[in-house]
């Protein structure tokens, strides 16, 4: 009798295998949709916000003009501005995300 019933737990096994793996995949892909889901909108528009952080970063130059800002998603900007101080000009691209993350200034070259 008992040589009777390992064959038979032997064959139930392979369903019940399949089925946990389904189910674990399934979490899995569960998971990966969770965490791939865009941040949520801030809830006040950050563009001033940036223009004051990007500005305080730049004035160490001189005097700033913003020329942009764009909105590369509801919370990441980019200001785009130029500097002028010590007879030098200079544009500027800073990057904001709720707080300044990136900034580049460059010579703007004269005109001849």
């Amino acid at each position: 009798m008992r040589r009777s019933i390992l064959p038979l737990l032997a064959l139930a096994a392979l369903p019940l295998g399949g089925c946990a793996a389904s189910l674990a995949a399934g979490a899995v892909g569960a998971a990966v949709r969770a965490a791939d889901r865009p941040d949520p909108p801030p809830k006040e528009d950050p563009g001033p916000a940036a223009r004051a952080a990007c500005t305080a970063r730049a004035s160490q130059y001189g005097d700033v003009r913003i020329i942009d800002v764009v909105y590369r998603s509801p919370a990441k900007l980019v200001v785009w501005g130029s500097v002028d101080g010590q007879g030098r000009r200079r544009s500027f691209q800073c990057r904001y995300d709720g707080k300044l993350v990136g900034f580049e200034i460059k010579e703007i070259e004269g005109r001849r």
